[in-house]
């Protein structure tokens, strides 16, 4: 095999491809690249500071970001949506850049996992945008905030530190509050969204259980107590 049949140089496709439709496609085709037994597990690759990103949406600082208020007109329900579309779109590069950066550190399960996270959340960002485009809108048509990827760049050091803030505490959170969400959309009559919503619920769930499960590989692989550990990076 070639290097550009390596795991770290399809991750590394990934996180350069900007356009999010391509990006999508670029995610599931080292998913199933992977899968299939075709790229080998290597990370000779070094991974970008920031992924590529595509021109809309304008990313704002958080505190900048216009307030999408609470009510149950159409123009806040995308708004939200759009909100929900571009954590996924992050996620995805979350994913991936999991496997380029620490891959190497851990056996073969740990990028087949995160190989299928990053699959995951791809679709999740499609069922998403397709949602937006159902109400004449699209991801770009308002701004968002590049917070999560901030928290990708603060841990970019250390496996545990990844772990231990991006799927036990960010993905965590989300799954609090993921289903008082889906209950608004079903009381506005959005079932579809809450159906989309719903399903997103159930993958995060194992997206946590894998942080949780290689964060105490890794903090035993280091003589490092889990709790003690991961209160100290909190």
């Amino acid at each position: 095999m070639t290097e550009s049949s390596s795991a770290g140089a399809a991750v590394l496709r990934v996180l350069q491809t900007a356009d999010p439709v391509a990006k999508v496609m670029a995610a599931r085709q080292a998913a199933r690249q992977w899968r299939l037994g075709r790229l080998t597990h290597d990370f000779c690759d070094s991974m970008p500071d920031m992924p590529a990103r595509p021109d809309h949406p304008v990313l704002m600082r958080p505190r900048d970001m216009p307030r999408r208020g609470k009510g149950t007109s159409v123009p806040r329900r995308i708004a939200l949506i759009h909100a929900l579309a571009h954590i996924e779109f992050v996620a995805i590069d979350l994913a991936f850049d999991m496997i380029g950066r620490f891959g190497a550190q851990f056996p073969r399960e740990f990028t087949d996992e995160w190989m299928r996270v990053g699959s995951e959340e791809s679709m999740h960002f499609a069922l998403l945008d397709r949602r937006l485009r159902d109400m004449d809108s699209f991801y770009g048509a308002h701004p968002a905030h590049d917070g999560l990827w901030d928290t990708a760049k603060d841990t970019a050091h250390d496996a545990t530190a990844r772990l231990a803030i991006v799927p036990m505490v960010l993905e965590a959170r989300g799954l609090d509050v993921t289903m008082e969400t889906v209950e608004r959309f079903k009381q506005q009559g959005d079932h579809l969204t809450a159906k989309v919503l719903s399903r997103i619920y159930q993958d995060e769930i194992n997206h946590v259980y894998y942080g949780t499960k290689w964060f105490e590989y890794a903090c035993e692989r280091i003589g490092k107590l889990p709790h003690e550990h991961w209160k100290n990076l909190v």
